[in-house]
């Protein structure tokens, strides 16, 4: 195991690498720059001077250079727009969307293995087709568009739920303020994720009620419920793990779209900002913090894989 982690860590390190040498590169040499945001009067000299005051009169890879053993010291530069540390900025804003990547596995998971189990014990009956009839229709409707009409039914028609903001925190924290506040951003994020959970479990689940141990475990006189959540489900998950692992970078780009729309404060809407400013140093930043999330959560997958089927050796 000890082999496997540092393997990985080393292959993480080098993905890394080539992520920050690529974005760093491709926003450095795109058309235009921080001094392009300026006033329209703004003169050729005050551009001059703010190029200078950023550094960005250096050749790139001296840049580069510094910018990533800076960013090994913990330090990923100052932002163009706020004149605050990048880590400090991404602090802020990362535990929001991670409040809606957490909701949002934890549902998809639950609602999707459930349904994915039931379409293969159901197959080719009514509730197999209406299963499958949701799965394409969540797969099929854009994201930005369900999250417009949300709104306009939940919040503007019937004023159920507020149509945007975090809700309250710290001292003005409210449960159900919070809790309002997350639903229609998390039913949005679920499905880009349901759909594709429910469809693998099923396909999954197929194949595995079909194998020889699991007619010899009901000729055994093994209660159905035992064989197919003991015998089947467990062998069946291993697909869906990975298919878990590969859904979270989806979700975190389709969190860029959620919270714009519904004025979520997290680093989807961090990213809009740095995009919409050229602000180099924070765009780097928020970069690598979402590569070493996928990074690590690709990690956990693998590590999950010896817990569900001991045959699976990470050596």
């Amino acid at each position: 195991m000890l082999r496997f982690l540092l393997n990985r860590l080393g292959q993480s390190a080098i993905l890394l690498l080539i992520v920050t040498i690529i974005t760093f590169f491709l926003i450095n040499l795109a058309p235009g720059g921080p001094a392009s945001t300026m006033r329209m009067d703004a003169s050729p000299e005050e551009r001059q001077a703010m190029v200078e005051k950023l550094g960005l009169d250096q050749p790139i890879h001296i840049r580069y250079i510094d910018w990533i053993t800076n960013a090994l010291k913990g330090d990923l530069g100052v932002s163009f727009t706020s004149s605050e540390p990048v880590v400090q900025r991404i602090a802020e804003r990362l535990p929001y969307t991670i409040e809606l990547t957490v909701f949002t596995i934890i549902l998809s998971i639950t609602i999707g293995i459930l349904f994915g189990v039931i379409s293969a014990i159901k197959r080719g009956k009514a509730q197999d087709h209406v299963i499958n009839f949701f799965s394409v229709l969540g797969l099929s409707v854009p994201a930005f568009w369900l999250g417009l009409m949300l709104i306009l039914l939940f919040s503007i028609n019937l004023g159920w739920l507020p149509s945007s903001g975090v809700g309250a925190r710290g001292a003005d924290f409210n449960f159900w303020g919070w809790i309002s506040h997350l639903i229609m951003p998390v039913l949005i994020l679920t499905t880009t994720v349901l759909p594709n959970i429910v469809r693998f479990t099923r396909s999954s689940m197929l194949e595995v009620i079909s194998q020889n141990y699991i007619r010899t475990a009901r000729a055994k006189g093994a209660k159905e419920s035992i064989v197919l959540y003991v015998h089947a489900l467990r062998n069946a998950l291993i697909p869906v793990v990975t298919i878990i692992g590969v859904l979270i970078p989806r979700l975190l780009s389709g969190a860029v779209i959620t919270e714009a729309i519904f004025g979520w404060t997290g680093i989807g809407t961090l990213i809009l900002e740095a995009a919409r400013g050229r602000d180099y140093p924070l765009v780097m930043g928020v970069t690598v913090v979402i590569t070493v999330v996928v990074v690590l959560c690709n990690l956990i997958v693998d590590l999950i894989y010896s817990r569900i089927d001991p045959r699976v050796k990470n050596v």
